[in-house]
């Protein structure tokens, strides 16, 4: 066969190939005999290509340089020119070489393909199948042509493949081309850019890249996100709604990556996959460790190798997910690996999805990480809350006793408690001046000395002198406001160190105020304290109250004050302690309009 002959033929091929492009197009609901006159076509493009390779080992030799390149310029040309897509692979199955037509027809750009495992581009269901041809043809030198799928950019193919074993000039092994027919796809005219690479597309990408780390940052952001653990869910399921089919995450704990979070794809079954995958152990993953090493991010593009990512039952979890393209990121520092997976029927990550990538799992991390530190804290300050108020009040005989504690803005100074004493029972309340960690500490501290050392006195009095002592000689800087009593009996013997008077309501509804006064302690090592004697009748009620409740402001920047208190009580002469502490919390909630600044202490003792 002349060139002028092959060139003839070559175009006659195309022009029929042409033909049955339209007929598939025309007659959509009756392919047989397309599907015939395709499979007939191969066989015609594979003739072709052997007639052209014996004309090449026939041409006549003008010097062993000229004529090697007269023969790869002559290959060349066929294999540029051949209007249906070819494929040359190497025994493994990687891609050695591809026409243009090739690179038309799966839209990707010139070259891409090659080095790759063209096995990947085949679906899941399929690759099996290929593989046994290609070893078949590879083994007898026979041809085969068959049905199959191809998936690359997020299009789908099905094509009738032909394989033809070759001997390439220069390559030591055998090799095999592959000549796909597209019978279910509509190609896109010569020349026409491709869709992803327009102006208006690649806007879009974008934007959407944009919008997703926005949304990211206010789901991270949320409230709720520091109070529960809720930033990882928050984060994958985002990510599994509009970025990838599988979202992983495994966090780092003891020095190893754990797997934490597995989302499948919506359509997935719920079964035995997803199981399989939250089961494998992150460090058999060479991706996941290799990006913990590096502390940096990687993308596949197209997977070449399917073991990246580990093992499960039924061999690598790439292969069990269909996947075509994977991406894995740090999360925050290095505290973990973000990993997304997509099947090879969509469009692939590119480095412009790794950069965003990058971006969303540093903000995933640092979400994290104030989670645990605010946490951390909170447990602290739930701690440091349990020192200062009692969990429950100890029945007091003689005597009916509630209290109320709503803790302010900060955590929490002030503090109440009710204990047993010498002959009697003991309370206390009180608050340092200041907020946060340090001042709960110091509440703590002068509650649990009021406590331990009335075991040992028998007066109130000497007690708060004794705590100023150490409270002075601990050199905390801070000062505590505090009123202290025993009840023997009838009688209360209390004592006050800067506090606010306690108020006494009468069964018949009047309201007097105690004494009170003094100087705060931890101020001066000499004590001066205000000591009153009390008696409490049948339906008396003595009530003792925080800082907080005083100072509460409205919306005019009023405070609530002593004088409302004692209008509150007058109207609940006669009532338990529990609902005199209800009524007095209620009003001073209506009056500042639910705000709470201060911790809000109210403790009442009835009479019996």
């Amino acid at each position: 066969m002349t060139m002028p002959d092959l060139e003839h033929a070559l175009d006659a091929l195309a022009g029929r190939v042409s033909s049955l492009r339209e007929a598939r197009t025309a007659y959509p609901s009756d392919l047989a005999p397309t599907l015939d006159a395709a499979l007939a076509e191969l066989d015609t493009a594979t003739e072709l290509l052997a007639e052209a390779r014996e004309e090449l080992r026939k041409a006549p030799k003008r010097g062993k340089k000229d004529g090697g390149q007269r023969e790869l310029k002559l290959l060349r040309q066929v294999f540029r020119a051949f209007p249906v897509p070819v494929i040359v692979l190497d025994g493994g199955g990687v891609v050695r070489r591809i026409n243009p037509e090739t690179s038309r027809v799966l839209g990707s750009p010139d070259g891409y393909l090659v080095g790759r495992s063209f096995p990947l581009l085949v679906d899941v269901s399929r690759r099996a199948a290929f593989r046994s041809h290609l070893t078949a043809v590879l083994q007898t030198g026979q041809p085969a042509a068959f049905e199959t799928r191809l998936a690359h950019q997020g299009r789908t193919h099905t094509v009738q493949l032909a394989l033809t074993r070759l001997t390439m000039p220069g390559e030591p092994q055998q090799m095999v081309a592959a000549v796909a027919l597209p019978t279910k796809v509509q190609l896109p005219e010569p020349g026409v850019r491709r869709p992803e690479q327009s102006d208006g597309a690649l806007l879009l990408s974008a934007a959407r890249r944009q919008d997703l780390l926005a949304k990211m940052g206010r789901l991270l952001l949320d409230e709720e996100a520091l109070l529960r653990p809720v930033a990882l869910p928050r984060a994958t399921r985002l990510l599994a709604a509009e970025w990838a089919d599988w979202v992983i995450v495994d966090m780092v704990r003891d020095g190893l990556p754990r797997r934490s979070v597995v989302v499948a794809p919506k359509d997935h079954p719920l079964g035995d996959l997803p199981r399989q995958v939250e089961a494998a152990d992150p460090a058999g993953s060479q991706v996941v460790m290799q990006v913990l090493e590096r502390r940096s991010g990687v993308v596949h593009e197209m997977v070449d190798d399917e073991t990246l990512l580990g093992f499960c039952a039924d061999g690598p979890l790439l292969t069990a997910m269909a996947a075509g393209s994977l991406l894995s990121v740090p999360v925050g520092p290095c505290d973990g690996v973000l990993t997304l997976v997509r099947t090879g029927a969509r469009q692939p990550f590119t480095l412009a999805d790794l950069s965003v990538m990058q971006e969303a799992g540093l903000q995933l991390g640092l979400a994290v990480r104030a989670q645990s530190s605010f946490q951390s804290r909170s447990r602290a300050a739930d701690a440091l809350s349990a020192s200062v108020a009692p969990r429950n009040l100890p029945d007091v005989p003689g005597y009916e006793a509630a209290a109320v504690y709503h803790p302010g803005a900060s955590v929490g100074a002030e503090f109440y408690d009710v204990f047993p004493v010498a002959g009697g029972w003991g309370f206390a309340l009180g608050g340092a001046a200041g907020k946060g960690e340090e001042a709960a500490s110091v509440s703590a501290m002068v509650r649990g000395g009021l406590r331990v050392l009335s075991v040992w006195e028998s007066d109130p009095d000497l007690v708060m002198r004794k705590v100023n002592e150490a409270l002075v000689a601990q050199g905390t800087g801070m000062f505590v406001l505090a009123a202290a009593g025993f009840v023997r009996g009838r009688s209360i013997r209390l004592s006050s160190a800067g506090h606010h008077p306690a108020a006494l309501l009468g069964a018949d509804g009047t309201v007097r105020f105690a004494v009170g006064g003094g100087v705060p302690l931890g101020i001066s090592v000499e004590a001066e304290t205000g000591v009153e004697e009390l008696t409490i009748g049948v339906g008396e009620t003595l009530v003792l109250y925080s800082e907080g409740l005083i100072s509460s402001r409205n919306e005019r920047g009023e405070p609530y004050g002593e004088e409302r208190l004692a209008d509150v009580l007058a109207r609940c002469a006669g009532q338990s302690p529990s609902t005199v502490v209800k009524a007095v919390e209620a009003d001073r909630h209506a009056f500042s309009g639910g705000q709470v600044w201060d911790e809000i202490v109210v403790l009442a003792l009835k009479g019996v």
